[in-house]
């Protein structure tokens, strides 16, 4: 996945000595302008394989995440976990989505018929479209340039966050359209907390907008060549990440869904695959947060170890190691503390990031001005 670098055939050179350079500059621009046609963006058609394989892929780890989960939770609450289906396990999320096919598909009478079918829709719609614009590296392959994304944009990160903000209306949604006391206090309940908490993430992530001077996300990972800003912006990544819980309902934020208030929050009226869409955006969610942490604050695709012999691990490579480890860190973190009370959840936000969040704008632009 990637596009092209640009390049230029010049004129026809006379005949002579000089007009068989210029045969042979004519044939390289002939393969050259062949080979843009079948690697470049020129058709729809190569946008349509890199969306095809971001959906295929981020379904896949979304998947696979479902086991990973269940398997750093038996080993710290010192069990086996999911190991019949298959070898160790592996073909568990297979079974479960085969299983979660043939469930009923139970709905209540006195629904939203309409809104009923948006909400999960929605679910995890949202996280991929903002994984589009996510670099994962820059190749060089046949004398081009690849970068592993499906589209750039020079305002990539205000991009993800106007799509991302969209997921409050998958859980709002679900929660309304069901008719159910249950679902709508868990939709409120969401709407409330992924709006505070939208607020927090989005004023963590304006220090590394200034200390890049840009909305670009490859220049903002051009920006950690010397430092990644998770050493100048500490504070920020704490304030980023402590919000990510929030935006994708993990504990200890997953008020929610809260089982023993709500019985399953927002999706109890939903059975079979559009219990799954919910599920697995839950999922994909985790990797756009993880992804969006590893590349404004880890040095997205750049190596921890630029030197022999580490230097011939491709970018995508180290962002994804990156990315696992962020998805593991959340992992542990919902099978060690408990779920916090409501009303400390939004006071957490509003007291407590919020305030935090506007300092560190005012540290960052004042020590920025100051060097300038």
């Amino acid at each position: 996945m990637g596009t092209q670098r640009s390049h230029v055939c010049e004129p026809r050179a006379p005949r002579g000595r000089a007009g068989v350079r210029g045969s042979r500059q004519r044939r390289a621009c002939a393969v050259d302008r062949g080979a843009r046609r079948v690697i470049g963006q020129d058709y729809w058609w190569v946008l349509l394989i890199k969306a095809v394989v971001v959906v295929l892929g981020l379904t896949t780890i979304a998947a696979y995440l479902t086991y990973a989960e269940r398997k750093v939770a038996a080993r710290i609450q010192l069990r086996l976990g999911p190991n019949r289906v298959g070898p160790f396990g592996l073909l568990q999320p297979a079974a479960d989505a085969v299983k979660l096919l043939f469930k009923e598909n139970a709905a209540p009478a006195n629904r939203d018929r309409l809104l009923y079918l948006v909400g999960p829709s929605l679910a995890g719609g949202a996280a991929v479209l903002a994984f589009a614009v996510i670099p994962m590296g820059i190749n060089n392959w046949f004398n081009y340039q690849f970068h592993w994304d499906i589209a750039h944009f020079n305002v990539g990160l205000l991009f993800i966050l106007g799509v991302t903000s969209l997921g409050v209306y998958s859980l709002f949604l679900g929660g309304w359209s069901a008719n159910s006391k249950y679902s709508l206090l868990g939709g409120l309940r969401s709407s409330a907390q992924l709006i505070s908490y939208e607020m927090a993430v989005s004023f963590a992530l304006i220090g590394t907008i200034i200390l890049a001077g840009s909305l670009d996300l490859e220049q903002i990972v051009g920006a950690q060549q010397q430092t990644w800003f998770i050493v100048l912006q500490p504070l920020a990544f704490v304030l980023y990440f402590s919000g990510a819980f929030a935006e994708t309902n993990r504990a200890p934020f997953d008020l929610p869904e809260a089982e023993t208030e709500l019985v399953a929050g927002y999706h109890t009226e939903y059975g079979s695959m559009r219990f799954g869409l919910y599920f697995l955006g839950e999922y994909v969610n985790m990797v756009i947060v993880s992804s969006i942490a590893t590349t404004l604050f880890l040095g997205g695709w750049l190596p921890l170890f630029p030197f022999h012999p580490f230097d011939w691990i491709p970018g995508p490579l180290w962002f994804l190691g990156k990315v696992v480890v962020l998805l593991f860190f959340m992992m542990w973190v919902r099978w060690t503390f408990p779920r916090l009370r409501y009303d400390r959840l939004m006071n957490f936000g509003w007291k407590v990031l919020l305030p935090l969040g506007l300092l560190n704008i005012l540290i960052t632009g004042t020590v920025v001005a100051l060097r300038a």
